[in-house]
């Protein structure tokens, strides 16, 4: 690889670090409740049961990149506080899915809401074409990261 590859990866990883860095303390300096309604791990379940619809905690899991055993835990503090709900599989007695309550919606609503108000205020001076470009920059971030994951 050149010098030059070598050193646009480098750039690339330590900005990908300090995105997640960076990232987490805003979220927690932001002074607004919406932000801290639900935790992250809470916050990315309800977001996919609600794009993808109600699911088993494998599928949840495999989508998530996650252990069953760590889904399962996040799921079941999820129903103690009542955001979402079981019910039985529809394609396997044996099993459960698992879906949002309007509760749970309403506070991942809430958080994305907040959030998005927050890019907003953040990228205000950008242009519209830098807002689209880094979108769709970022979702093929996470689709690359994705697919190195589900290859493994």
């Amino acid at each position: 690889m050149s010098d030059d590859h070598e050193r646009t990866l480098g750039r690339i990883e330590t900005e990908v670090a300090l995105l997640m860095r960076f990232g987490e303390a805003t979220r927690r300096a932001t002074g607004t409740a919406e932000h801290r309604v639900l935790d992250r791990a809470a916050y990315v379940i309800l977001r996919h049961l609600d794009s993808a619809g109600p699911q088993n905690v494998s599928a949840l899991a495999a989508q998530l990149n996650l252990d069953g055993s760590t889904v399962t835990r996040q799921v079941s503090a999820l129903q103690r506080d009542g955001l979402i709900v079981r019910a039985p599989d529809p394609t396997d007695g044996r099993g459960t899915v698992i879906s949002p309550t309007p509760a749970g919606l309403q506070r991942m609503a809430a958080v994305q809401s907040a959030r998005t108000r927050l890019y907003g205020d953040m990228l205000a001076d950008w242009s519209p074409e830098d807002r689209a470009t880094l979108a769709a920059l970022l979702g093929r971030l996470n689709q690359a990261l994705v697919s190195r994951n589900r290859r493994r």
